[in-house]
């Protein structure tokens, strides 16, 4: 996955702006490139996990559209790997990818999360 320097801007800006709780959001992908960050709105409004609520309800339909997605959220202070909670509650994003941004040590991460545990996925 490639993860150009704006969307990368995009993604660290929310993050620091939902701060203290963790933020999650929607990254269009197309060829395995992100083009788009797409906000959304953490509804667990915790510092500790996140229940992604997308920004607009047309994000939903971006799959539809032809576009792959990827799903953000960010680690306030721990390293951007998947958590025990974050590994819990993967069922609810099934197959898409994870993209985890430490906000205390400015490093993004991918991932592929199912219940069972995770694997890395490169990132550039």
């Amino acid at each position: 996955m490639v993860i150009p320097a704006a969307v990368r801007t995009a993604i660290a800006e929310h993050a620091r702006a939902e701060l203290p709780n963790e933020a999650c959001g929607l990254i269009v992908l197309e060829d395995g490139t992100a083009i788009e960050y797409r906000p959304g709105i953490n509804d667990a409004a915790s510092p500790y996990r996140f229940r992604l609520r997308p920004g607009s309800p047309e994000d939903v339909f971006l799959v539809d559209e032809g576009y792959d997605l990827a799903v953000f959220h960010s680690h306030t202070s721990s390293p951007p790997r998947p958590s025990q909670t974050d590994v819990a509650l993967s069922d609810i994003w099934p197959g898409l990818p994870w993209v985890i941004y430490s906000v205390r040590l400015d490093e993004f991460a991918a991932w592929r999360v199912a219940p069972d545990g995770y694997e890395a996925i490169p990132l550039s």
